[in-house]
């Protein structure tokens, strides 16, 4: 299934949490925290502004992101959990 998200919304997949902490401990995954970065999977084509002209958004498809703890709507698809959010929610694109 092909999802498009619609004016300044993105689709992202979250990146696996660690297993283990900086020490070595092992964690259970009830004691992980969802991680805040993922990787863009689709964007939208950016919002329509007043004046009718449209807002380029400032990510692209394949861009690694940080985002806010609670951004985003949940959506799982084909089995696969992905998070639909606004543009405004992504606080940097992680490079390389």
């Amino acid at each position: 299934m092909k999802i498009r998200p619609l004016a300044d919304k993105v689709l992202v997949q979250r990146v696996e949490a660690e297993n283990k902490t900086a020490g070595g401990i092992v964690l259970p995954d009830a004691a992980k925290e969802k991680p805040q970065r993922g990787k863009i999977v689709s964007v939208g084509e950016g919002k329509v502004l007043d004046d009718g002209t449209r807002k380029k958004l400032q990510v692209k498809k394949g861009d690694m992101v940080l985002f806010t703890s609670y951004a985003g709507t949940e959506v799982k698809i084909d089995g696969k959990e992905y998070l639909i959010m606004d543009e405004s929610d992504i606080m940097a694109v992680i490079e390389k």
